[in-house]
């Protein structure tokens, strides 16, 4: 596993308000237990999404989700707000955007591609 991948883990479950909490009030064992738990958890969710066929994440209005098949994890946030959805699409993951466009000739000059995967001229 990639430190820096273990780093963003880290960063967002100790930035979580319950765990900061946790600390503010001395706690901090039980802080760092349920961090650890939390990256390992996140961690488990990355192994998925990398190793499970069908798994995708779906970004949209009403926020983002990754689908691990019997599995969603989802926030209310967009992807750049998930640090877990954004390291699963770094990591090869399938991405889905269904975000309304709002600069058509941008999305006009997309390519274009057929279903085989090949470029449609």
């Amino acid at each position: 596993m990639q430190t820096g991948v273990l780093r963003v883990l880290r960063a967002t479950a100790a930035s979580w308000w319950r765990h900061k909490e946790l600390r503010r009030t001395g706690q901090t064992g039980q802080a760092l237990q349920l961090e650890r738990e939390t990256v390992l958890r996140d961690l488990g969710y990355l192994r998925q999404a990398a190793t499970l066929p069908n798994a995708h994440v779906i970004c949209g209005e009403g926020g983002t989700f990754i689908h691990l098949g019997w599995t969603t994890v989802s926030t209310l946030a967009p992807i750049e707000r998930f640090p877990l959805a954004a390291l699963a699409v770094a990591r090869g993951t399938p991405f889905i955007d269904i975000r309304p466009v709002t600069d058509v000739i941008a999305f006009a000059n997309l390519p274009r591609v057929v279903r085989d995967g090949s470029g449609d001229p």
